[in-house]
């Protein structure tokens, strides 16, 4: 088909393509198909990150296992100290041998206290070990997981602070000293096998109450974290829009909307945590009861000269130190389980990740953009936004996207640059899938302006320069003289150095349009796709953005401008006609103008295509 000819969505599919150059290597020659340019990449595994801070934990923990071991003996010194003085001491009167108990005692107890420091240090650190290790794999797995969702993902850095608190916590510890249980247990048996049997009866019946007490709470625990995941994304929103909350008084409404998932959420918590406190009652009730059945049977053991006194007090506080650890898993349980339900979504957040894969670092583009059969179906709902949207540009043309509201423009410009993923068909620059392109290589070599322009809360510089530590002053410089921006960035008070707050201020709306322009020509990029550029501008504004649009033609740069203005139609090469999700008109700007005066449809009000005869 000529490149002059109207693409016509009534008179049948689009196949129209253009001749487009061969792709070029990096020095101008031909790409060869078999080519030696592919220069294989690692992937960015995060699948590694979470083993290197499973790595580290279970490290740590063998470490801390060591000194619990340590430290749990040592605490047999006191009932030892205890049996030492009623049967020994108090029957020899020695003096001498209560002085050396004493020391040797008082030696065993502060270096149980050391060695209890020390496991507790050791955790605080792994703590911190994890949290360097898994925080920035998870914001990134985060970031990229947000295309496909409302931006939930955020929320696994607080299931991250939630395992960094278990780490540290007194939970952990008794699950750490369970396992030492029955030493305590055997030294019990030691003194009498009656004595033995009652703490294993209670041990037996601790775990008995741990288990049910898992299962009645696991549901309640579970709903009541999904509702505060709801209530944590109303209050995100509502803290990204405070300016509109305020301007229209919704704050009753928008504070109506968190606190029913927040009631939600402390329903569930109070159930669950009812029904925590009574097994965690029951639990101390059965280790005191267990205290009291071994004092009472072991004076009756002693009426008949099978024990001393000593040893019964000494047999009773090491059932106490037996049971301890079972006791305060159950009073954590919920520490346990939502730590558990953390790191669950961590490793599937990370595991799963599509930054996962290899990809190719592929020569930088030259703008060859081919859009082929698109289809766009949002998730949970019927409705198609986008249907059969093909077309092609070859490098350097410029185009327009116009169209009604509604009409699927802004999502097709989203798809264009890899924000939104298509339900089926293709986006290619230069014949390579966006799915296929190594994200950073693509995102440096691609400019985007959306429709709702945000500023980061940083300098007027390190914004247009993407936040890069590595961007230069020149790269800067040539990217607000390409969106023809220097002058009215000169013109402030503080320049280039200019602070923009979160909510954008000192900068109008016009000016915060153009430093984002100047942002999406930063790094001189292959394609820009521009979202409504001129919705803010003024006519100042708008006579900088058409120079822009003159000096990306001049440089070779893929353009796609969605615009609901007929001013920038003079700016252009090719039209696109957007009805209801599909293309109605595609074609050379002038073949496009023509078909829709024929058709009796006017541009000049911005009413592209309300009906397509």
């Amino acid at each position: 088909m000529p490149v002059g000819k109207v693409i016509d969505a009534d008179n049948g599919p689009i196949r129209a393509r253009e001749k487009l150059p061969e792709a070029k290597g990096p020095n101008g020659g031909d790409i060869d198909s078999g080519g030696v340019f592919h220069k294989r990449l690692g992937p960015v595994d995060f699948s590694a990150s979470l083993k290197t801070g499973l790595s580290v934990v279970k490290r740590n923990l063998l470490i801390v296992m060591l000194f619990t071991l340590a430290s749990n003996v040592l605490v047999l010194a006191i009932p030892l100290y205890l049996f030492q003085i009623s049967d020994r001491v108090l029957t020899s009167r020695s003096v001498d041998t209560l002085v050396m108990l004493t020391i040797v005692i008082v030696g065993a107890v502060i270096l149980q206290a050391m060695f209890d420091a020390i496991r507790r240090f050791i955790l605080m650190r792994t703590a911190v070990e994890v949290a360097a290790q898994l925080g920035a794999p998870i914001l990134s797995a985060a970031a990229r997981a947000a295309l496909h969702s409302n931006g939930r993902e955020y929320q696994t850095l607080g299931d991250l602070g939630q395992l960094r608190s278990f780490l540290v916590s007194g939970t952990l510890l008794s699950l750490l000293d369970a396992p030492l249980a029955p030493l305590f247990v055997l030294a019990v048996f030691l003194v009498h096998p009656h004595l033995g049997f009652i703490v294993v009866t209670s041990a037996l019946l601790l775990l008995v109450i741990t288990i049910i007490n898992q299962r009645s709470t696991a549901a309640s625990f579970s709903e009541a974290n999904s509702f505060q995941s709801k209530a944590n994304l109303h209050l995100d929103s509502m803290s990204r829009n405070s300016q509109i909350i305020n301007a229209l008084a919704m704050i009753p409404e928008a504070v109506r909307i968190w606190g029913k998932d927040t009631a939600g959420s402390l329903r569930a918590q109070v159930l669950a945590q009812d029904r925590n406190i009574a097994f965690a009652a029951m639990s101390k009730a059965v280790r005191l009861l267990t205290q009291v059945t071994m004092l009472g049977w072991g004076a009756y053991l002693a009426l008949d000269g099978h024990l001393s006194g000593g040893m019964v007090i000494a047999a009773s506080i090491i059932a106490g130190r037996a049971l301890g650890p079972i006791e305060g898993a159950i009073e954590g349980w919920n520490q346990v389980v939502q730590s558990r339900s953390a790191y669950g979504r961590i490793a599937s957040l990370l595991q799963t990740s599509p930054l996962n894969f290899e990809r190719l670092n592929l020569p930088r583009p030259e703008g060859r953009l081919d859009v082929e059969r698109l289809l766009f179906v949002p998730q949970g709902t019927k409705r198609v936004v986008l249907n059969g949207i093909t077309f092609a540009l070859a490098p350097g043309d410029s185009l327009a996207i116009i169209g009604n509201s509604g009409a699927g423009k802004t999502t097709l410009g989203k798809m264009l640059v890899g924000s939104i993923l298509p339900t089926s068909g293709n986006v290619r620059l230069d014949l390579m899938d966006l799915r296929n392109w190594d994200q950073r290589q693509f995102g440096e070599n691609i400019g985007y302006l959306p429709q709702d322009v945000q500023l980061f809360p940083a300098s007027i510089k390190a914004n247009i320069g993407r936040m890069r530590e590595d961007a230069t002053d020149a790269q800067i410089y040539e990217a607000a003289q390409l969106a023809d921006v220097h002058e009215m960035i000169a013109t402030l008070p503080h320049g280039y150095e200019t602070f923009v707050a979160a909510d954008g201020a000192p900068l109008s709306g016009g000016q915060k349009q153009r430093i984002a322009l100047a942002r999406a020509f930063f790094g001189n990029p292959r394609m820009v796709v521009l979202d409504e550029p001129n919705s803010n501008l003024d006519a100042a504004g708008d006579a900088a953005l058409a120079r822009a649009l003159q000096h990306a033609k001049e440089n070779k740069i893929t353009v796609i401008t969605i615009t609901q203005r007929p001013a920038l139609l003079h700016s252009v090469d090719k039209i696109l006609l957007l009805v209801n999700g599909t293309v109605a008109l595609f074609g050379q700007r002038q073949d496009v103008l023509q078909a829709l005066a024929q058709r009796g449809l006017s541009i000049e009000g911005g009413s592209f295509g309300h009906q397509i005869p």
